[in-house]
């Protein structure tokens, strides 16, 4: 695990031996040999999973979003309606919802319409008036990449999220997700 601060992101080179990059975290203003490497890795076809803020990442490559996770994020609704967590019935990629229910998440819901015509969503999120789409797989240069918006720290308390991120990160990875 790397710690970040504003414009510094140290330890990248682990990027040149990982199994799969986890990014989770939000509007890094990284330069020159940092951001090079990133890129390096995110366009590579290695395996990506981003959570929530990594739609903004990184301010100075903010075309990470569209180019490598497929998302389209256009900021997010107000704080405060609960969001009903549904998942698709797409059997395609069954295995990373192995285990995964119906849930609600408190964090606010992020707006993704129009994303890339090439993923495959797996979940939505609705509150009034509004159903967004809140996770997603997408292959680039044949590496699986696997996002999701939610990620709100009361997130982390869900079962259903938990399991989602294991089996996502595993999928990414080419592992098999445990049933």
């Amino acid at each position: 695990m790397l710690s970040a601060k504003g414009d510094d992101l140290p330890g990248l080179e682990a990027l040149d031996k990982c199994d799969v990059v986890v990014l989770f975290t939000r509007r890094l203003k990284l330069k020159g040999d940092q951001l090079g490497r990133l890129k390096k890795y995110c366009t590579s076809g290695k395996p990506l999973v981003g959570i929530r803020t990594a739609s903004h990442a990184v301010q100075t490559w903010l075309d990470l979003d569209k180019e490598i996770l497929g998302g389209n994020y256009k900021g997010h609704y107000a704080v405060g309606p609960i969001c009903d967590v549904t998942l698709t019935p797409t059997e395609k990629l069954r295995t990373i919802l192995n285990g995964v229910k119906p849930f609600q998440s408190k964090g606010s819901l992020y707006r993704n319409t129009g994303l890339a015509k090439d993923v495959d969503i797996l979940l939505y999120g609705t509150i009034p008036g509004h159903k967004e789409p809140i996770a997603w797989t997408r292959m680039v240069k044949g590496g699986r990449v696997f996002y999701t918006s939610l990620g709100a720290q009361t997130d982390f308390q869900e079962e259903s999220f938990l399991r989602l991120m294991t089996n996502g990160i595993l999928w990414a990875g080419n592992r098999a997700p445990r049933k």
